[in-house]
């Protein structure tokens, strides 16, 4: 008779327990990349400095996340990977308690930074880590949850933590997310399978992946859509109160919509993704591009700037954890890498859309202008898109007469059940 573990594992449709746990790590991160913009002016006028000027700390944490991440992943790339989790959160900790206790800006600022490299570790190898587990027929589920802890970061934790920070001094949140930092490293090292024997690419074989240009495409795509979106996300509240007639004391709310929307597209994305990638990715980008186009007109209207603002998060971010799976499967001996690259791309795509969207806000076209380029940036993901679809990808991984060896462990993966679905290790709770 089997045990209930073993019997757990072979239920379809399930996930392992180590990608929830992945994506409470992930969440932490999230929350504190974000939750710095709702406390700007309070950190501002403690540290010294103008809220423009105090603006940097999210700026140092993006550029920190475009570098570090690649440049970690190789740094740690002969290190078993529940050794570089452990110790990318209990950096990300130590990141935390220094902006609590300091008073200097600098020494926030490189804290910021400092904490970015540890995100930009944690993200690149909990993503191979996951798609692992879960298997190449969930792999863009298994990402989707893991984006769903940064996107859940959006509707609660930068809320949470902007409350938090209003009434317990802006310090407090930071001192939270450390000791849950903590936490999470013993939850991590307890949940995730010792790898450390299993065999370690070389850095040459790592960089050699990059000659694909299947990875380049996926990367450029993953930039484009996030640039989009983010273009109108960054300067969203003077459209909603100057342009659409949203009270402030609700723009909130409407973030709160845009969130659920967010978890929502990142959920179904993953999920469609794993069986029709094209479709999924070349839809969501089209309904993507077509929202924010009607965003322009409509948002003169107090319920279609909500409306459509969720719609936004909804379409925008489906396409991530599909083409963050892609970017995985193309480099092929480089998955840590390609997870790394496709964490940079998306937040050259951050950068880039708010940089692009600041400059239209400041034009002529005013409040709409964020909007007219997120709508371009989101039209212009299906070039590379199009082109990833002429190259004729099957929809989903072949299997092949031998077993693959699974990622982390050494050993084969269980040959697919009649269903054609992996069957989990036998050691993996599901979720």
């Amino acid at each position: 008779m089997s045990s209930p573990t073993r019997s757990a594992d072979r239920t379809p449709g399930k996930l392992p327990l180590v990608v929830l746990v992945l994506a409470a790590g992930t969440f932490l991160m999230g929350t504190t990349e974000f939750v710095v913009a709702g406390l700007l002016p309070e950190m501002a006028g403690d540290l010294g400095v103008s809220v423009s000027r105090a603006g940097l700390l999210i700026t140092a944490f993006a550029l920190g996340m475009v570098v570090g991440s690649p440049l970690m992943t190789i740094a740690t790339l002969h290190l078993p990977r529940r050794t570089t989790l452990v110790l990318a959160l209990l950096m990300f900790a130590l990141g935390q308690v220094i902006v609590a206790l300091s008073s200097s800006f600098a020494v926030v600022l490189a804290a910021r930074v400092l904490t970015a490299l540890a995100t930009g570790a944690f993200w690149s190898v909990a993503a191979v880590v996951a798609t692992a587990a879960a298997g190449p027929a969930r792999s863009s589920r298994a990402l989707g949850l893991l984006i769903g802890g940064l996107t859940l970061a959006n509707v609660i934790g930068v809320p949470l933590g902007t409350w938090v920070g209003q009434y317990g001094g802006w310090r407090s949140p930071f001192w939270i997310l450390g000791v849950l930092a903590t936490a999470a490293a013993a939850a991590i090292g307890r949940f995730i399978p010792d790898d450390t024997h299993r065999e370690t690419p070389s850095v040459r074989a790592e960089l050699a992946a990059l000659r694909s240009g299947r990875l380049w495409l996926a990367l450029s795509a993953a930039a484009l859509i996030m640039g989009g979106v983010m273009a109108t996300y960054s300067y969203i509240s003077p459209l909603l109160t100057d342009r659409a007639g949203v009270p402030e004391w609700a723009v909130p709310l409407v973030l709160v919509g845009f969130g659920a929307g967010a978890l929502i597209g990142t959920t179904t994305g993953g999920r469609l993704g794993d069986h029709h990638p094209t479709a999924t990715t070349v839809t969501a980008a089209t309904a993507a591009s077509l929202t924010l186009f009607l965003l322009i007109p409509f948002s003169s209207t107090t319920m279609g700037a909500i409306v459509l603002v969720a719609l936004m998060g909804l379409t925008g971010f489906a396409v991530n954890p599909v083409i963050s799976a892609l970017a995985i499967r193309f480099a092929g001996s480089a998955p840590t890498l390609a997870a790394a690259l496709s964490t940079s791309a998306f937040n050259v795509g951050i950068a880039f859309g708010s940089l692009a969207g600041g400059i239209a806000l400041n034009s002529s076209l005013g409040d709409t202008g964020p909007v007219l380029v997120g709508a371009v940036l989101a039209a212009l993901t299906l070039a590379p898109l199009g082109a990833l679809a002429r190259t004729h990808e099957p929809a989903r991984p072949e299997t092949t007469a031998r077993p693959p060896v699974s990622e982390g462990t050494g050993t084969p993966h269980p040959e697919p059940d009649e269903a054609g679905t992996h069957r989990a290790d036998a050691d993996c709770t599901t979720v």
